[in-house]
């Protein structure tokens, strides 16, 4: 009996002012009929550290960023078995509560799923040139350490 052929991965980047949906975000992961769909919601939190936030601002380097996008979502298809991911990051005032990026993967089986959604959102932190300010309530900003 021979096992049937893995359908190509499929991947999406996107990076901008808007980002779709979790609902769009859900369906674009159910696509891969897979039994395993992570998805990873970063928002904005209104305390940090002992100080009121009230927005993040996002910058990006947008072509390197998007580059490095499909790098990560390539090294994660080589290291797990993924049916489809994305990476839609939004750049921008993003206030709180609201979602800045959004990172979804599907597989055949849950753990695989959320050990690459997890490595996926850790690594973007790390090597994606993307740059957040931290706006507070006394108006005072400040830029995030460890952003890119």
């Amino acid at each position: 009996m021979s096992t049937p052929a893995r359908d190509p991965v499929t991947f999406d980047v996107r990076i901008g002012d808007a980002i779709p949906t979790m609902d769009e975000a859900m369906a674009f992961l159910s696509q891969a009929e897979g039994g395993g769909n992570v998805l990873f919601a970063g928002t904005t939190r209104r305390i940090t550290g002992d100080r009121e936030t009230v927005s993040l601002f996002y910058e990006a380097h947008v072509p390197l960023a998007e580059a490095e996008c499909e790098r990560l979502l390539a090294e994660a298809a080589r290291q797990w078995p993924v049916l489809r991911a994305f990476i839609w990051h939004r750049l921008g005032n993003v206030p709180v509560s609201e979602t800045s990026v959004l990172i979804g993967v599907a597989t055949a089986h849950r753990e695989e799923a959320f050990d690459a959604c997890y490595w996926l959102i850790d690594t973007l932190k790390r090597r994606v040139p993307i740059w957040k300010r931290e706006r507070f309530r006394d108006g005072a900003t400040s830029w995030v350490p460890g952003s890119w």
